[in-house]
């Protein structure tokens, strides 16, 4: 089985992060309004990316590294842009 960490971006152009197993459901959920307080109020909301993971444990971890990251950290995976992720990371800790 696989699980996902994904972000969603929002109507008011903010990112909403999660995970789950059941990856094409629980975008329905947010789409519905039914998914999480935060995007029922920001609708509609449209999946911009997602990864698989093994775990339910690493999808988690996942998650809560990219909620603690600023909104170009969390563009650039978006974009497919994993240099300038790595570049973020770096410049954050000097």
């Amino acid at each position: 089985m696989a699980f996902y960490t994904y972000l969603l971006k929002c109507v008011d152009g903010s990112y909403y992060c999660g995970h789950t197993d059941q990856l094409e459901f629980r975008i329905g959920q947010h789409q519905s309004g039914k998914g999480s307080d935060y995007t029922a109020r920001r609708q509609p909301v449209e999946l911009v990316w997602s990864q698989d993971f093994p775990t339910r444990h690493e999808a988690l971890a996942a998650e809560r590294q990219i909620k603690g990251w600023s909104r170009a950290k969390k563009e650039a995976p978006i974009a497919g842009d994993w240099d300038r992720v790595q570049f973020l990371s770096r410049s954050a800790d000097t």
